[in-house]
């Protein structure tokens, strides 16, 4: 079969291998496919929605869907599709589907397809070798039009090694490729995902675009980032703080385009309202030298840093231990500088590491972004600046550029001076580069941008 042009419904349920349905969509999509995705409840704690959304460009149909989603999506997404994909198949939904149970996305979506169904289970080794899942996949190969994938033995995510484990990505579209199926020619008059609403539009918009291969790619094979999230705060007592206005949307932006490119995903996360998608590994702080102390003994172990957290630049000298009480009289706060993360990282970075740091900026947006990467030493700067009507701080969208540090002898031009340093026979030194206007874009651009930068730099070290 040939997947150029086929509109696929990936159904993901809720095993431990759920995170490899976002490669094997991606996969799809390089060989023409377009996608949709159905999920359980349970699959949604293992790989956070937006991240299937913004890879397919697609709403994805949950059992409590977002509000835009229309009400018979059950038969619509089915009917759209040219074959229906279920990866990872767990054991209860494959009993689901073998007794005609229907009470979640992906077994309703199994119930009503009419076109080729194919299912991929996934499940540790004691259950695939149960007599009901034996008798329960005997029976779903007996069913019309639905065809069922081996399940190799191999080292499983509990450490066990056995049957059960799900087939690689590249082995899944193979086996499609390789299978001769009379396609659904019954169709959703619906073919896209035209705007329904802002929030699908933002789906749609915010959509991970030509991305590079995945884990199996050379240039991302065992590479890992770090990324800090969120904001910090500051005690002043045991209820009041110091803090700013960070989302956490840019930073989960960030954690899920790094996984999708087969990185091994760190955080260290300060409060933050976004959630992050599954298989990213979280360190939970609150105030600035506690994300000082963790992100320098992770750093270690990162090709790539990312410091996206809005980090406090001051705390109180003194947080009392007790409520302050109210009395209406004048507070004078004492504050200390706190450390500077960005910079003692850049102090222990190796020579094959990149580092990246962001700036937000509210004015003279070039001169100062120019003087943090000279200071900061850092190999690119975020520059955003969240000033635009709506976007920056809890916005999808943001206005940004990303400042690449030259190398010695590189062409550049400085703010505010015309003159090429290179051709006046001086030095280029490596922060005074040229900074590209600002655009507007996604977090997911912004995303896009920084992995981008991030791989050419490894390839290259």
């Amino acid at each position: 079969m040939n997947l150029a042009g086929k509109k696929i419904l990936l159904g993901v349920s809720g095993g431990i291998a759920a995170y490899k349905s976002c490669e094997l969509l991606r996969l799809l999509q390089k060989k023409g496919a377009e996608v949709r995705v159905c999920m359980t409840e349970a699959a949604t704690q293992f790989v956070a929605p937006l991240t299937f959304a913004s890879l397919s460009k697609c709403p994805v149909y949950l059992k409590n869907g977002a509000v835009e989603a229309r009400p018979f999506q059950h038969i619509d997404f089915p009917r759209w599709a040219d074959l229906y994909l279920v990866v990872p198949a767990t054991a209860n939904v494959i009993g689901k589907f073998v007794y005609g149970i229907a009470d979640d996305p992906v077994s309703l979506c199994f119930m009503s397809c009419t076109g080729p169904r194919f299912i991929a289970p996934a499940m540790n080794v004691a259950m695939f070798n149960s007599p009901a899942v034996k008798r329960n996949l005997e029976t779903l190969r007996s069913f019309e039009n639905t065809f069922v994938m081996d399940s190799p033995a191999g080292e499983l995510a509990c450490g066990e090694v056995g049957k059960g484990r799900l087939l690689d990505s590249a082995e899944i579209v193979a086996y499609l490729e390789a299978t001769n199926v009379v396609l659904n020619e019954v169709k959703d008059p619906v073919n896209s995902c035209s705007a329904q609403s802002p929030a699908a539009q933002f789906l749609q918009e915010t959509a991970l675009q030509d991305l590079p291969a995945f884990a199996h790619s050379e240039a991302t094979s065992k590479r890992s980032v770090l990324i800090t999230a969120g904001r910090t705060e500051e005690a002043i007592d045991p209820v009041r703080y110091i803090s700013n206005r960070s989302s956490g949307k840019t930073a989960v932006a960030i954690a899920a385009t790094f996984l999708a490119n087969g990185f091994d995903v760190s955080v260290v996360a300060g409060p933050m309202e976004a959630e992050f998608p599954g298989g990213v590994h979280v360190t939970k702080i609150k105030s600035a030298r506690d994300m000082h102390k963790a992100v320098l003994e992770q750093m270690k172990n990162a090709d790539v840093l990312v410091h996206c957290a809005a980090v406090a630049d001051y705390r109180p000298k003194v947080a009392a231990t007790e409520k302050i009480k109210d009395s209406r009289s004048q507070l004078i706060l004492e504050l200390e500088p706190n450390p500077n993360i960005l910079r003692d990282s850049v102090a222990q970075k190796r020579a094959d590491q990149v580092i990246i740091g962001f700036a937000l900026e509210t004015d003279h947006f070039k001169e100062h972004a120019a003087e943090k990467l000279k200071k900061s030493g850092a190999d690119a700067l975020l520059l955003n600046a969240p000033v635009a009507a709506n976007s920056g701080f809890g916005f999808d969208e943001v206005r940004y550029t990303l400042i690449r540090a030259a190398a010695p002898g590189d062409s550049c031009n400085v703010p505010g001076d015309s003159r090429n340093v290179q051709d006046s026979g001086d030095s280029c030194n490596a922060t005074e580069v040229e900074i590209p206007e600002m655009k507007m874009g996604s977090k997911i651009d912004l995303a896009q941008e920084i992995v981008d930068f991030s791989l050419d730099k490894l390839r290259n070290a």
